[in-house]
């Protein structure tokens, strides 16, 4: 019990032990769940299974590990243990964000379809098939959106608005930068599309009337916000009830290259960050998934999150 005492004094061995309770786990997985390096982990690992209090086995490539089982006569302190533990991770911030990362990361193992149909994507344009094209999905998809007003935020020179525009009712594109604002609009004028509107602003103080808009659209906008969670409260703010929240963005990543090379803000976030973001805001029927990961290094994987208002 002292030697368990010890070991437990640590939050981050709490946080493990707390996730190898409900579910079996890689190193990977608890990786992306704690946000932490693998050696770190690895060794906090070791020395549980040191002191007994998990084990492994392995699966495929992989190594899973668990809580593990108490013999017959360990069963009383077995519970005290439990009970401690479960004491400690009232005191941890961060353990209620871990249990709605492992579900994410549960989702993710579970979802033997989307992994299906990730591998399709990954082949689709690479062989030739007659008339099959990205383009021509994305007219088809387009045609099956209903005259929307929409509200492109963070829209750069607007690529996306203009897709948009070819459909909905009204778009609105909004960006901080004057020149950017500058482009768009020109272009969009060039091209005749006289649906589309560009305004300069913030994306985390809209331009927009409140409750004006039936879909808000963040496309790789969210990481370069001072306060992303303030941004998507806006975006709840000039939604109409009924209206949807639509989230493309980086999965957290640690390329310190990105910070100068993109003028990111924040490295990506996690599903449960996201999450958490159009919760605490507001929306309901939030659902994530991770929908791309690029085949060269480093490696980003993009995050599709979408929720109602």
């Amino acid at each position: 019990m002292l030697q368990n005492l010890r070991l437990l004094a640590d939050p981050s061995r709490i946080r493990i032990l707390l996730l190898v309770t409900r579910e079996e786990l890689s190193v990977a997985e608890l990786q992306a769940i704690l946000n932490m390096g693998q050696s770190r982990i690895s060794t906090h690992l070791a020395q549980l299974k040191s002191a007994g209090l998990v084990d492994d086995r392995r699966s495929g490539k992989s190594v899973l590990y668990r809580l593990r089982p108490p013999r017959s006569n360990e069963s009383k302190s077995f519970e005290q243990l439990m009970d401690v533990l479960r004491e400690a991770a009232a005191e941890i911030p961060e353990a209620e964000h871990d249990s709605e990362a492992l579900l994410h990361t549960m989702k993710r193992r579970q979802d033997k379809v989307r992994s299906y149909f990730n591998e399709m994507a990954g082949k689709f344009g690479r062989q030739y098939v007659p008339g099959r094209s990205w383009e021509g999905l994305a007219e088809t998809l387009l045609l099956l959106m209903p005259p929307l007003i929409i509200a492109d935020l963070g829209a750069g020179e607007g690529t996306f608005s203009q897709l948009l525009a070819r459909r909905a009712k009204k778009v609105i594109a909004i960006d901080n930068s004057e020149k950017m604002v500058e482009y768009g609009a020109e272009l969009a004028r060039k091209h005749g599309v006289d649906n589309l509107e560009y305004r300069k602003g913030d994306i985390e103080e809209v331009p927009i009337r409140t409750g004006t808009v039936d879909l808000a659209f963040f496309s790789q906008a969210l990481h370069h916000a001072q306060h992303p969670q303030q941004a998507v409260g806006e975006a709840h703010r000039i939604l109409k009830p009924g209206g949807r929240i639509v989230v493309l963005d980086l999965l957290r990543h640690n390329y310190q290259e990105a910070r100068d090379m993109y003028a990111d803000v924040w490295f990506g976030f996690t599903e449960a960050e996201v999450g958490r973001f159009l919760r605490d805001a507001g929306f309901k029927h939030v659902e994530i998934s991770i929908v791309h990961r690029e085949e060269e290094s480093p490696h980003f994987e993009t995050l599709l999150a979408v929720g109602d208002k």
